[in-house]
């Protein structure tokens, strides 16, 4: 049970306060020895635990999925390889695995999308790194526009789409080479941009640390930089940033 429906238990009187008390008592994450897991975040920060899968023993990360499964009847996962996804389903038939994104999951009550984030790329070969980010959001309850290879070469195609760019509550500018196209955007619209670089490019691109390089060092104005193909992390955050407008949007 959640904090809120204990709390609509004792207020019923379906419950004791001692009954009540001995649930706050407990452990707020779930001790399995080799894992941790957070069971009380999604009441912390309105987003469950996810399970980064690169990394993982098997046995490990069966149970880890079935545990989260258990508790919030939905699960789901970054950077898992295609074993881990033939593993997994063995026990969940029910998950989906995208090669592209490497993103797995268990879809529980199905979110309706709000809102609006614009997900872009430089190139076609930054697509698996913005498709993470495009379905980290859309899981979490975001609509996602996808805006793909628009970089800085061929500026024309970029302005083609900059009325729905500009509708956004946010963008996440996905590029790597040297990483222009955060900047770009940054010049063209009047909310927050989050830049992803992503390890694309040739040697001197010293895998996306020039991309970093050139983000965390634009000139334009309210941009924000995540690690180095950190996808999930774009994705996260801008759904932040989209929820809060959707907020704002209600309050006005």
């Amino acid at each position: 049970m959640e904090t809120r429906e204990i709390l609509e238990k004792v207020k019923q009187g379906e419950i004791t306060i001692e009954e009540a008390e001995k649930y706050f008592k407990r452990e707020p994450f779930e001790e399995m020895g080799y894992a941790k897991l957070d069971m009380h975040r999604e009441v912390r920060s309105g987003f469950p635990e996810v399970i980064f899968c690169s990394g993982k023993a098997d046995e490990h990360l069966v149970q880890i999925v079935k545990k989260l499964y258990e508790k919030n009847g939905e699960v789901f996962g970054t950077r898992a390889s295609a074993h881990q996804y033939e593993v997994l389903k063995e026990s969940f038939p029910q998950i989906q695995y995208d090669s592209l994104s490497r993103i797995l999951k268990i879809e529980g009550q199905k979110r309706e999308q709000k809102g609006l984030i614009a997900v872009c790329t430089a190139g076609t070969a930054d697509i698996p790194v913005a498709e993470e980010a495009a379905q980290t959001a859309e899981y979490f309850g975001s609509r996602v526009e996808r805006i793909y290879d628009v970089g800085v070469s061929g500026i024309h195609r970029l302005l083609s789409r900059i009325e729905v760019i500009q509708e956004a509550n946010c963008i996440v500018a996905v590029a790597g080479m040297e990483g222009a196209l955060a900047s770009v955007l940054g010049g063209l619209v009047d909310k927050p941009v989050i830049g992803v670089p992503t390890s694309v490019g040739y040697g001197a691109s010293f895998h996306g640390l020039s991309a970093l390089l050139t983000m965390i060092n634009s000139c334009a104005n309210g941009i924000a930089t995540v690690n180095i193909d950190n996808g999930y992390g774009a994705g996260y955050i801008s759904t932040q940033i989209n929820r809060l407008a959707i907020e704002t949007e209600k309050s006005d």
